[in-house]
């Protein structure tokens, strides 16, 4: 008994020391959503969800409009597919995009 009870203690510990550090594309992510750069889309969408897939945990930093929760704005910025990355010029790129291209259409230089 005492050995399971150690043993858990152990794995308690060693859980408790893992840290994570940032994930790949937070920067990346960041400037997106202070540059004004957003993604509609809704969670239903698997082209979306491949999208978010690119930027693994990183997507937490990007500018996420649900569509379904947000449509007036998804109607107000044009967007009539999913995913569609909207730029503050008005701007629409419809579809899944590589992150290159991304970062190239946002003239991203990190």
């Amino acid at each position: 008994m005492k050995i399971l009870i150690l043993f858990g203690l152990m794995l308690l510990i060693s859980g408790c020391a893992t840290t994570s550090g940032p994930s790949e594309h937070d920067d990346f992510a960041q400037y997106l959503t202070s540059e004004g750069i957003a993604m509609a889309g809704t969670d239903w969408c698997s082209h979306c969800k491949d999208q978010k897939a690119l930027f693994g945990d990183s997507f937490q930093y990007v500018d996420f409009k649900n569509c379904d929760n947000e449509q007036s704005w998804c109607v107000d910025h044009g967007v009539q597919g999913y995913p569609t990355w909207v730029f503050p010029d008005g701007q629409l790129y419809p579809g899944t995009r590589s992150i290159e291209e991304l970062k190239s259409l946002s003239n991203y230089d990190g």
